[in-house]
C-alpha cells in the first residue's frame, strides 16, 4: 500500500514519487520547485496507478507545453488497427497524451490496450462510453451509470477523464435565452444537456462531484474539467454562457483540490486573435493557476481543410499567454474523421506553436534545439540539420526531391552557388567565390 493517494497528496506530504523525478528531470526543474506546483494544484502528473507503461509527463504552463492527439473510431470509420497506427504515429511525432474519442463498438479492449502499450497520457471522455457500454438510449441512463462508466476507465488505466461538470439546468436557460450562433458544440456537451432536457434532472457530473472525486482519488485520475460551452465559433467566443461555466469550473476545482485531486480546466475553441491572451488570463484568475488546456483555439471560422494553421495560430499565442496543453486540430477538423496523413499534419502544426510558445516563454532549454539548427545551417551540415528538424523524414524527402544539379553540392536547388551561406562562409575565409 502505497503512503500517498495522489500525485497531489505526495507533493503536500513531502513524498517526491518516480513520477515526479522523471518530470523534473525532462524539465530541467529542481526536484523542490515541482513538488510545490504540484502540490498547489499549478502543475499536473498524470498518472493513473494501473498504467504501468507510462512515460511520466509534467502539465502546466511554466513547463513545455505538452500536446494531446484526439483518435478512435465511429460509426462510419470503425478500424481500431488503423486507430493503434495513428497512436503509434503521434507518439513517434511526439505527441504527451492520447484521447480515446470512440464512439462506436466495443471500446474497452482498445482502452486497456492502450494503457498496457502506450507510454503517453490516456485520456478519454465516459460520457460517450456510457451510451455504447449500456447500449441504452440517453434519457434511459441513470447518474449512477454515468459514474459506474468513470470508474470502469479508471480501473482500465486511464490518466484523465474530461468531465462535463460546469454545465446545469441554469445553462439550458442561458443557451435558450442569450441565442449563439452555434449553441454548444461540446459532443460532451451536447450530450449532457440533451440528458438533463430529457430527464429534468440535474448534470449527473455536476451534482454527484464528490463521488467523482472518491472514484478519482481511488485510482489517481485527473479530472479534465470539460468546457461544455466553449465556444463553436467566433460570434459566441467570451460570452456570458462561457464566462458563467467557467466560474463553475474555478468552484470544482477548488473542491477537487481539497481532495488532493488533480484538476485541468478546458477552454476555447473558436476565438478571435485579439481576444485569446484575455482567455488565458481570466482563466488564470478564475481558476488559481490550473493548467489550462485548449482546443486550438481556431482564430478564424473560414478555414476547413486547413484547421491545423488555424489552430496553431491561436496555439502559439495561447500557450505564450498561460495555456499549458494544446489539443492538436486537423486538417479533417469540422469535415470527417482524420486519417493517418491528417494526424500527422495536425500534430506537427501543434508542436510548432508549443515549441514556439515555449521559446517566447523562455521554458530551460527550449531554444537549445534551434541553435543547433542554426548552427548546422551556417555549415550547411544537412545531415545535421535534419537531425534537429521536427520532422526529418518531410525534410530529407522534399530535398531529395528537389537536389542540386551538383548531386555533392553543399547548396540546395533555390540558390545553388548564389547561397548566402556559402558566399558568407568562403568570403570570411578569405576563400575565391565561384558564381558561374
Amino acid at each position: 500500500m502505497r503512503a500517498y493517494t495522489t500525485q497531489m497528496d505526495a507533493a503536500r506530504k513531502g513524498i517526491a514519487t518516480p513520477q515526479m523525478e522523471a518530470v523534473a528531470q525532462k524539465e530541467h526543474m529542481p526536484l523542490e520547485q515541482l513538488m510545490q506546483l504540484v502540490a498547489k494544484g499549478q502543475v499536473v502528473i498524470c498518472a493513473n496507478k494501473n498504467h504501468t507503461c507510462l512515460d511520466p509527463q509534467g502539465v502546466g504552463s511554466m513547463l513545455r507545453t505538452k500536446v494531446n492527439v484526439n483518435l478512435g473510431v465511429s460509426r462510419d470509420c470503425k478500424d481500431y488497427d488503423v486507430e493503434m497506427e495513428k497512436v503509434m504515429s503521434a507518439v513517434r511525432l511526439g505527441a504527451e497524451a492520447i484521447m480515446d474519442l470512440s464512439s462506436h463498438g466495443d471500446t474497452q479492449p482498445f482502452r486497456q490496450k492502450l494503457t498496457r502499450e502506450c507510454p503517453a497520457m490516456i485520456g478519454t471522455v465516459p460520457v460517450y462510453d456510457s451510451v455504447i457500454h449500456y447500449q441504452r438510449d440517453l434519457a434511459e441512463l441513470t447518474a449512477q451509470d454515468f459514474l459506474e462508466v468513470i470508474r470502469m476507465h479508471a480501473q482500465d488505466g486511464v490518466d484523465f477523464v474530461t468531465l462535463h461538470c460546469g454545465i446545469t439546468r441554469k445553462t439550458i436557460e442561458q443557451i435558450k435565452k442569450h441565442k449563439r450562433e452555434m449553441n454548444i458544440v461540446s459532443r460532451g456537451g451536447s450530450l449532457v444537456f440533451a440528458w438533463m432536457s430529457m430527464t429534468g434532472q440535474e448534470n449527473p457530473f455536476y451534482e454527484y462531484f464528490d463521488d467523482i472525486l472518491e472514484i478519482c482519488q481511488e485510482y489517481d485520475v485527473t479530472i479534465s474539467l470539460g468546457d461544455a460551452c466553449r465556444p463553436g465559433c467566433l460570434a459566441d467566443a467570451t460570452d456570458v454562457c462561457q464566462i458563467e461555466e467557467l466560474v463553475r469550473l474555478g468552484e470544482l476545482t477548488k473542491r477537487a483540490w481539497e481532495r488532493n485531486v488533480q484538476v485541468m480546466v478546458e477552454g476555447p475553441g473558436h476565438v478571435p486573435l485579439n481576444q485569446v491572451a484575455a482567455n488565458m488570463e481570466v482563466q488564470k484568475s478564475i481558476c488559481m493557476g490550473a493548467p489550462f488546456y485548449v482546443l486550438g483555439p481556431l482564430v478564424t471560422d473560414i478555414a476547413p481543410g486547413y484547421d491545423h494553421i488555424t489552430g496553431a495560430i491561436g496555439g502559439a499565442v495561447a500557450a505564450m499567454s498561460g495555456a499549458a496543453f494544446l489539443c492538436y486540430v486537423t486538417p479533417a477538423e469540422h469535415l470527417a474523421l482524420p486519417n493517418l496523413e491528417d494526424v500527422k499534419q495536425g500534430i506537427i502544426a501543434s508542436k510548432i506553436a508549443a515549441h514556439a510558445a515555449d521559446i517566447a516563454k523562455g521554458i530551460p532549454g527550449a531554444r537549445e534545439i534551434d541553435d543547433r539548427m542554426a548552427r548546422a545551417r551556417r555549415k550547411l551540415d544537412w545531415e545535421e540539420q535534419f537531425a534537429c528538424a521536427l520532422d526529418p523524414d518531410t525534410a530529407r524527402a522534399i530535398r531529395d526531391s528537389r537536389s542540386p544539379e551538383d548531386d555533392h553540392s553543399d547548396t540546395c536547388s533555390m540558390c545553388g552557388k548564389f547561397c548566402a551561406v556559402r558566399s558568407m562562409n568562403k568570403a570570411l575565409a578569405g576563400e575565391y567565390i565561384d558564381i558561374l
